[in-house]
């Protein structure tokens, strides 16, 4: 499925992405290995379950990752020429091993690119909510959309 072009874009537009996807401990334990995140939260059951969470949480930058991802299909697949920047990056509630990330995006701004007559820069807020609807990260993204096919 191809994203969406800069002029199919309106500030106010809401997208409920189909794509969901249900976080597991290998996800988790193999994302903070790979990237050297020696959190015990995240890497050590015993340390995790004396916690206020009782149990190891989810590290929220593969959950951060996970969310942009599940847009690509319906937002981004082919239509973009970069992402431009991440801000406001928020974790209100911890996702645990088992849970599944649902996610929507809401346009907040769009404008022509000063730099490229074609090219626009959007920014989305992006929510993912658990299976139990409890917001678990929110973040904002700008990325630079071309605004037809290129070439």
């Amino acid at each position: 499925m191809p994203g969406k072009y800069y002029g199919e874009l309106e500030v106010g537009m809401v997208i409920r992405h189909d794509l969901s996807r249900t976080l597991t401990e290998m996800d988790n334990v193999l994302f903070s290995s790979l990237t050297m995140n020696t959190q015990p939260l995240h890497l050590n059951e015993d340390f995790a379950n004396k916690t206020e969470f009782g149990q190891r949480i989810v590290n929220g930058i593969f959950t951060m990752g996970l969310v942009v991802g599940i847009t690509v299909p319906e937002l981004t697949h082919g239509t973009i020429v970069a992402n431009l920047g991440y801000e406001n990056v928020r974790h209100p509630h911890p996702m645990f091993h088992g849970d599944t990330l649902y996610v929507e995006t809401e346009i907040t701004a769009k404008r022509e690119s000063k730099s490229r007559p074609d090219a626009g820069l959007v920014t989305m807020k992006h929510t993912g909510r658990n299976q139990h609807g409890d917001v678990c990260i929110e973040v904002t993204r700008t990325a630079l959309f071309w605004k037809q096919a290129p070439g």
